[in-house]
C-alpha cells in the first residue's frame, strides 16, 4: 500500500541541509522552514554551502529570504551543528565525498539527491551505506516515484521484441547533466523489468546515420531550455500504436516535500544501515 505519510518522528527530526544555496537547496529549506513555523513537521537545524561562500555566517533569514529564520546561519560542513538526526544532499558531485565522510564519522543517515554521479561516487554510497542508511534518489516526487514502478511493471509485460523503449527529458537551461539522473532512473526501472542492465542497452544519444535501432535498445532524448522544473516521457512503441506515460513538473516544491518525507523516514532508520530507495519511502516494496 502507497505510503504517503511524513512518517514516524516527524515533530522531533533535525535536519542538516548540504547544498543550501541552490535551486533545490533553498527549495528544501524553505519547506522545512515552514513545517517548524506550523509546528507539523522536522526542524531546519543546519545549512552547509561550499568553504569560501560569500553567504556563511549570515542567517538564513538573510541568504535564503526565510524570513523570521534566524537562529540558523548558513556555514561550512564541518561546522553543521551536533544534534542533528539527518543529513540532506543537494550539493554536487564534486563534494559528495567529503559530505559521506562526514556523514559517517557523524554516524548520520543521509539522503543524497545530487545526480551526474559516476561509478566511482557510486561505490563510495555503496561503501557508505555498511555503516549508515543512505537514499540516493535522482527524484524525490511522489510522482515519478510511482512512475519508475509503473514503467518497471510495464516493461517486464512487453518483451523487446514486441515493444521499444524511448525516453524524452527537459528541464531549463541551467541543468549541466544530461540526460537527466531522473531519465536515466526510468531507463534503469525498464531495464531492470525486461531483466538487463541498462548499460548494456542504452543509447544515450543520436545523430548522422545510426543504422536499423535494434531490438532491446532503451533510447534517450535530451532537451534544454527555459525555466522547465522537469518533464519525463517514457515510450513504448509498438506496430501500430503506443503508449506514452509523462510526468510534468510544475512547481519545484513537489521534490522539496518528498526530500522531507525521505529525510524523516531516513532519520527513523539510524543505526540501521543499509542502502535504501523511495519505494521504500512509500511502501511500494
Amino acid at each position: 500500500m502507497l505510503n504517503t505519510s511524513q512518517g514516524q518522528g516527524q515533530a522531533t527530526a533535525r535536519v542538516g541541509l548540504i547544498g543550501a544555496k541552490g535551486r533545490m537547496g533553498k527549495s528544501i529549506a524553505t519547506e522545512l522552514w515552514s513545517l517548524q513555523q506550523a509546528g507539523s513537521g522536522p526542524s531546519l537545524a543546519g545549512l552547509a554551502v561550499r568553504a569560501g561562500d560569500g553567504l556563511i555566517g549570515q542567517p538564513a533569514s538573510d541568504a535564503l529570504g526565510l524570513a523570521g529564520c534566524d537562529a540558523v546561519s548558513m556555514s561550512t560542513l564541518a561546522a553543521l551543528p551536533d544534534g542533528l538526526d539527518v543529513l540532506i544532499d543537494f550539493s554536487s558531485a564534486a563534494a559528495l565525498a567529503d559530505n559521506l565522510a562526514f556523514a559517517r564519522e557523524k554516524q548520520l543517515p543521509i539522503l543524497i539527491g545530487t545526480t551526474g554521479l559516476d561509478d566511482q561516487a557510486l561505490s563510495a554510497i555503496d561503501a557508505a551505506a555498511a555503516d549508515i542508511p543512505v537514499i540516493l534518489a535522482a527524484n524525490t516526487s511522489l510522482g515519478i516515484n510511482l512512475l519508475l514502478d509503473t514503467v518497471a511493471r510495464l516493461s517486464a509485460t512487453l518483451p523487446a521484441d514486441l515493444a521499444d523503449i524511448e525516453i524524452v527529458e527537459m528541464h531549463h537551461g541551467g541543468k549541466r547533466d544530461a540526460p537527466s539522473g531522473t531519465a536515466l532512473a526510468l531507463g534503469e526501472a525498464a531495464a531492470a523489468g525486461r531483466g538487463r542492465s541498462l548499460a548494456e542497452i542504452q543509447k544515450l544519444s543520436r545523430e548522422g546515420d545510426t543504422g536499423i535501432r535494434p531490438d532491446g535498445q532503451i533510447g534517450f532524448a535530451t532537451l534544454r531550455g527555459g525555466d522547465v522544473a522537469g518533464e519525463h516521457t517514457v515510450i513504448f512503441a509498438t506496430a501500430g500504436e503506443r503508449i506514452e506515460l509523462t510526468h510534468r513538473c510544475t512547481d519545484r516544491a513537489v521534490f522539496a516535500r518528498g526530500a522531507v518525507r525521505a529525510a524523516v523516514w531516513l532519520a527513523a532508520k539510524r543505526g540501521q544501515p543499509g542502502r535504501y530507495t523511495m519505494s521504500d519511502v512509500l511502501g511500494l516494496v
